[in-house]
């Protein structure tokens, strides 16, 4: 397993950036050498207040990279929920979708096919990860999206004055680009994003979404996987133990990379509830 971090000046957000990686590319003492190929890879967001080393601090992403052959590329994403923050001349959505993919496969051996690129995050980062597989449905073919916060809860919560997290109109202003309306009426409205993509009939990515029930986070991950069964948009959607926290996000980030079955070659899937059965969860999911 080789573990890199990397600095790069990036065209999209104007400033050098850091990211971190784990591509199983070499082998244990005694081991033979590892086949030359190129890596399926997923782009892995942090959540809100978070940066590029959380992912590599609290998850078990050295064994997820070797058990699935996966190369793993970790960025900084600030609080910027992913998007392009224009007037700021902060671009963090191109720069997930377009630019850091490039980049990546210029200086490791990854994929370039897209049926071998694939995005995920917590979150914030499971909102950017939704919203960044679905804009750019040409690079990413799969998406998990754990814990997601949406930024219409964000919009239902809203407040002049700064809560705890720093969040505030001015805020929300940025990221919807001036207006704050457009958080709710344009394609950051991932309702309004994944009707688009569906209708468009092109490269329709899986979507793996989970949340624990206990999370403060479960009633938007609900409404959003009706939402898509609504239109008929393929999809799996899972529950279980868990709060909003790193033990039930290690689990379920190893479940969605199963249930999507990166490795193996898979059938087309479904919408899909599921509940553990030993659990006391008082919010049962109804399909």
């Amino acid at each position: 397993m080789a573990m890199f971090q990397v600095s790069f000046m990036s065209q999209s957000l104007k400033r050098m950036v850091s990211f971190n990686a784990f591509l199983p590319v070499d082998a244990d003492i005694g081991e033979a050498p590892r086949e030359e190929k190129r890596f399926k890879t997923l782009y892995l967001l942090h959540g809100y207040a978070g940066d590029n080393a959380h992912w590599m601090t609290y998850a078990k992403i050295r064994e997820l990279s070797l058990q699935n052959d996966l190369a793993i590329v970790m960025p900084s994403g600030e609080n910027s929920f992913y998007l392009d923050i224009a007037r700021a001349g902060r671009l963090y959505s191109r720069f997930i979708g377009s630019e850091l993919p490039d980049f990546s496969r210029r200086i490791f051996p990854l994929s370039r096919n897209r049926e071998d690129t694939f995005i995920g995050g917590l979150s914030m980062g499971g909102y950017g990860a939704l919203y960044n597989g679905l804009k750019y449905h040409h690079t990413f073919s799969q998406v998990i999206a754990l814990s997601s916060g949406f930024l219409t809860e964000l919009l239902d919560n809203r407040s002049a004055e700064a809560d705890k997290r720093g969040v505030d109109d001015g805020y929300l202003e940025d990221l919807a680009g001036g207006d704050i309306r457009m958080l709710r009426e344009s394609d950051k409205n991932l309702e309004i994003l994944a009707k688009q993509v569906l209708d468009s009939g092109e490269n329709l990515p899986e979507l793996y979404i989970a949340c624990g029930y206990h999370d403060r986070m479960v009633y938007g991950n609900r409404k959003f996987s009706a939402y898509l069964q609504a239109i008929g948009y393929p999809h799996i959607y899972e529950e279980g133990a868990g709060t909003h926290e790193w033990a039930f996000w290690n689990d379920f980030l190893r479940r969605g990379v199963r249930r999507l079955q990166l490795v193996e070659p898979k059938a087309k899937t479904h919408s899909v509830y599921w509940i553990d059965a030993e659990s006391d969860s008082p919010n049962p999911v109804i399909p």
